[in-house]
């Protein structure tokens, strides 16, 4: 029996880079920062690929910055690099699931949103506990 799962929860480093293509296909690859338990550690980095509808998700809502939670699978791409003619490779999590955790200006106001209602109560005397 073989696994191949990955489940990460980081900012994206960079806006998604959208692909469309002819036969109605949609790829977006962007960066995962992902921290370490210490706090002095430098993040961890993964190029993240998404097809489908997900990538179109990540194109119109992720942003550099966003917090987003990712499981798929890891993969290695294999090319010729066409100036040199030497064989290259990276590392690239493919994404089975995506999920808009926040993003980093949420974080920042401290506001809590679920997404799934446009308005945050601040008012104390609105809180029913």
């Amino acid at each position: 029996m073989s696994i191949n799962s990955v489940t990460l929860v980081g900012r994206a480093g960079r806006d998604p880079e959208v692909r469309y293509f002819e036969s109605g296909s949609v790829v977006a690859n962007l960066t995962l920062a992902v921290n370490r338990r210490g706090r002095n550690d430098e993040p961890d980095w993964f190029n993240i690929e998404i097809w489908g509808k997900q990538a179109q998700v990540a194109a119109d809502y992720v942003k550099k910055g966003s917090l987003l939670g990712i499981t798929g699978s890891f993969k290695v791409d294999s090319w010729t690099d066409r100036n040199t003619g030497e064989p290259r490779s990276k590392p690239v999590v493919r994404v089975d699931r995506l999920e808009l955790l926040g993003s980093k200006r949420d974080s920042e106001s401290n506001s809590f949103n679920t997404g799934r209602s446009s308005e945050v109560s601040t008012n104390d005397e609105e809180i029913p506990f």
